[in-house]
């Protein structure tokens, strides 16, 4: 484990604090789980023994290190239970939001805790900006699905700390992870330049140059391990949405960076993708856990 880091906590119990919290706990961190509708933690805990169980089962974790992961995993009923060496943040894209987060868990917590945003879009010196110690702050942006993506981008703000960074570095080392270090910016690297991985393949299908299938056969067959389409129905379709106006918007409406029509048809019927049973596929009868 990193030096100074053996507690940690996630904020928010979806499928991204999920799987951060899974990941540190079989990873060998303490860690507690909030989110402000307690059911939905109790339910994050099961789905995570559920996952934990079935990596044992399949030989990639031994039976003891999924029981001793299990163990290290509680989860809180209030924010302010939350008292931890590091503190990841996975709730909605909405900046009021997080701020009120961060700000309740600065109260509560040692000034040498760190805090980190697992933000996708939003700047993370925004978030940061009414914090007495924002030195300690930084993104820490993982990609879904957090246990088995390895890479995670560490972004640094201009207060954050160079100790603040070295132990965000070593701590994504200690649970598997690659971490990059960057600037904050919009859509920091990976989201700023997959918006036209998914975009440009949105506007193949409005234009009727090739249907959703044809192009996320084609993507595969050229190394990538999953199509756009795919990919979206993974993330969540309004998720991927909300990213692409997000940078949209930062980039000052820049026509390259223009959502698509087809995304927000797909959200306003509600397909959201795996998590609803149809997004670009249908996924009535077949397994939708992603196995690795």
């Amino acid at each position: 484990m990193t030096v100074g880091i053996r507690t940690v906590g996630v904020i928010g119990a979806g499928t991204m604090g999920q799987g951060i919290a899974q990941t540190c706990a079989t990873s060998g961190y303490q860690v507690l789980l909030f989110d402000q509708k307690q059911q939905l933690a109790e339910q994050a805990i099961r789905k995570i023994e559920s996952s934990v169980k079935h990596l044992a089962d399949k030989g990639k974790l031994e039976q003891q290190a999924a029981l001793e992961s299990l163990e290290r995993l509680r989860s809180v009923q209030t924010i302010n239970d939350v008292s931890a060496d590091l503190i990841i943040e996975a709730v909605v894209e909405d900046l009021p939001i997080k701020q009120s987060v961060f700000s309740a868990l600065e109260n509560v917590n040692a000034p040498n805790t760190i805090l980190a945003t697992n933000t996708s879009s939003l700047t993370v010196t925004r978030i940061a900006s009414g914090l007495n110690r924002p030195e300690r702050f930084a993104g820490l942006h993982f990609f879904n699905p957090a246990p088995v993506m390895k890479l995670v981008e560490v972004v640094q703000t201009p207060a954050t700390s160079s100790d603040t960074l070295a132990a965000l570095r070593d701590f994504c080392i200690t649970i598997g992870k690659q971490p990059v270090m960057v600037h904050d910016s919009p859509g920091f690297i990976v989201n700023r330049v997959a918006r036209h991985f998914y975009l440009e393949a949105l506007k193949i299908v409005e234009e009727g140059t090739a249907d959703v299938e044809t192009v996320d056969e084609l993507l595969r067959a050229s190394g990538f391990r999953m199509g756009p389409f795919e990919l979206m129905d993974l993330i969540g379709i309004d998720v991927n949405l909300a990213v692409s106006k997000s940078i949209h918007s930062a980039f000052g409406e820049e026509s390259r960076f223009q959502p698509r029509r087809l995304q927000q048809q797909k959200v306003d019927a509600g397909e959201l993708g795996r998590k609803t049973g149809k997004g670009f596929y249908r996924y009535e009868g077949r397994s939708t856990k992603y196995e690795g």
